[in-house]
């Protein structure tokens, strides 16, 4: 064989490995920003539930403590805000879910002051059915969040940077508390 064709035939295997480096790179990529996506749809979806639940318990509420309708109102308007804010970035719907979480807590101190409240079996049925899904939300929360990181670090790593810089992949925003969220809300069903 000549040297010619020895040549050829090193420079097509170069470019056969880099092609399937590239492609290999591509779907690694494009299968964790996939990932990503179907993580946040799980929040959205955990936190729409969580929307769903809110007119119930305002309802019943409403019903036993007509004049605190201010706070009424103000869980409300922050569950139609979070409504809006789906489809929308993870920086807009992680806002829309602190007010509501917010409002939430302001109608569950104003619940503390009627103990008819408390004892109804539909609030006590309510409350639970949020409970678990808050949790649902939280599960949902640290997945997105481990997807987010995992899709974040294959697109800073050699030689997938240069993959994604060439494709237009950029990194995904984590899903964050904001300081408000990071103690809980004195809530006392005793009283």
């Amino acid at each position: 064989m000549s040297t010619g064709v020895v040549v050829l035939i090193a420079v097509l295997a170069i470019i056969v490995i880099i092609g399937v480096s590239l492609v290999g790179g591509y779907n690694g990529i494009a299968a964790a920003r996939e990932n990503v996506d179907t993580q946040q749809a799980a929040i959205q979806t955990q936190l729409q539930r969580r929307a769903d639940l809110i007119p119930n318990l305002v309802n019943t509420v409403k019903g036993l403590a007509a004049q605190e309708q201010s706070v009424i109102d103000s869980v409300t308007e922050a569950r139609a805000q979070l409504a809006g804010a789906q489809g929308m970035g993870m920086e807009e719907l992680a806002a829309a879910n602190d007010n509501l979480s917010s409002a939430l807590s302001r109608l569950l101190m104003v619940v503390e002051n009627y103990p008819e409240i408390q004892s109804s079996q539909g609030y006590i049925s309510l409350m639970d059915e949020l409970a678990g899904t808050e949790n649902r939300i939280s599960v949902a929360r640290n997945d997105y969040n481990d997807a987010v990181k995992s899709y974040n670090s294959r697109i800073i790593t050699f030689p997938n940077r240069l993959v994604a810089g060439m494709f237009g992949f950029e990194k995904a925003e984590y899903f964050t508390a904001p300081e408000s969220a990071q103690s809980a809300p004195d809530v006392n069903f005793d009283a």
